[in-house]
């Protein structure tokens, strides 16, 4: 299991778990890494019967669930995501392969470019929009992300029960 080598490998969990309350269908949460997750595997996820899946709304409180967050399973906790890699039609039997991808807190870091401060942009709506109904506002900043240790990062690779 992904959870028990990222365990051995000593890496930091994101999350602490949520303590079990006494409310109907709810469990507890184990504290958990993240795993980055195609929202095309959410009915996958959800027909996972006794394998210690629980959804986001079982939770015992969503106080400290993200957005995107799906659910948990073991020490992981699915974060579903339009934007996760997904191969299509390259299995051996031409089914989409579905890159989850499991982390731990120090796997991955951002660096701050030097010489570039961050710059706050505003266009009031009189230069941002013909009929000056539209305003902008942006932040600009450079900064690169990297790998810091490689053994807290595993790549799951799956295929849907059914395409």
């Amino acid at each position: 299991m992904v959870a028990a080598t990222l365990d051995t490998n000593n890496a930091y969990k994101f999350m602490a778990g949520i303590e079990g309350e006494d409310k109907f269908g709810t469990g507890p949460v184990r504290s958990a890494y993240f795993m980055l997750s195609s929202t095309e595997l959410q009915t996958d996820f959800d027909g996972l019967t006794g394998s210690g899946f629980i959804s986001q709304w079982n939770y015992p409180t969503n106080a400290s669930a993200l957005p995107s967050e799906y659910g948990t399973v073991y020490n992981i906790r699915i974060l579903a995501s339009s934007e996760a890699p997904v191969s299509r039609s390259s299995s051996a039997n031409s089914r989409d392969v579905y890159y989850n991808t499991v982390v731990g807190k120090q796997a991955v870091t951002h660096i701050n470019q030097d010489g570039y401060s961050m710059n706050l942009i505003y266009r009031d709506p009189y230069y941002s929009g013909m009929r000056a109904q539209n305003a902008t506002l942006a932040v600009k900043f450079a900064q690169a992300q990297a790998i810091t240790q490689d053994t807290a990062i595993r790549n799951l690779l799956c295929t849907r029960s059914s395409n």
